[in-house]
């Protein structure tokens, strides 16, 4: 899916955090692959129904977890409501915003995660299309998931005029296969992964994108 600074299309090319990520680990497995960039329903389809499918990044979650074998994590984020800089919100718990309309990304892991709790929701086709609404009092709140320290927001200039108003969880992202993958793959791309971790690889990739955004 597109969702910056995780996954984005850079002219012909995929980047991102989480992109970066996969690359590494299909090189160091040995795997041969191609990226495509769809939109989240579609990508996370694809990957429940084709054998030799994968989706990135994927919020592992108890109802997730027996649909697919899990790569990861390769990220984490905090799931934020987000709210006008202009008006105030007394939340200080995820009931208390109960009274609110929260804008989400239709079908991901924040709208399911809310739909399950009897929260009214606003879904979206694209989570980008979700900082408009607010700012167009379509809706009250946004179920926005944030990595710490990204300049996103800043560089789709919404700087000063969302501000966060609850963090209510933190989660850890993964690549999410086919459960036709072989268990033998599975593990490869893992113990890929935890090459990774200890060369000090997964957190340079991170950090190079720490000024992502930036003027």
């Amino acid at each position: 899916e597109t969702s910056a600074p995780y996954s984005m299309r850079d002219g012909d090319s995929v980047t991102g955090i989480g992109t970066d990520m996969v690359r590494e680990i299909m090189a160091r497995a040995g795997v041969a692959y191609s990226i495509d960039l769809l939109p989240w329903k579609r990508a996370y389809t694809a990957a429940l129904e084709r054998s030799d499918a994968c989706v990135y990044s994927t919020t592992r979650t108890p109802e997730r977890e027996p649909h697919f074998k899990w790569i990861g994590p390769i990220g984490e984020a905090e799931w934020v409501l987000m709210g006008r800089a202009d008006r105030h919100f007394d939340v200080r718990s995820l009931d208390d915003a109960r009274a609110y309309r929260v804008g989400t990304y239709n079908g991901d892991a924040r709208d399911q995660f809310l739909r399950a709790r009897g929260f009214k929701v606003d879904p979206a086709p694209n989570d980008l299309i979700n900082p408009r609404k607010l700012m167009m009092d379509r809706i009250d709140l946004w179920a926005a998931s944030i990595r710490r320290g990204s300049l996103t927001l800043d560089r789709l200039g919404y700087a000063g005029k969302l501000a966060p108003v609850l963090v209510f969880n933190r989660i850890r992202v993964y690549l999410a296969c086919n459960r036709a993958v072989p268990d033998a793959l599975v593990a490869r791309m893992n113990d890929a992964l935890d090459a990774m971790e200890r060369d000090g690889t997964a957190r340079a990739i991170v950090h190079k994108y720490d000024d992502w955004g930036a003027p």
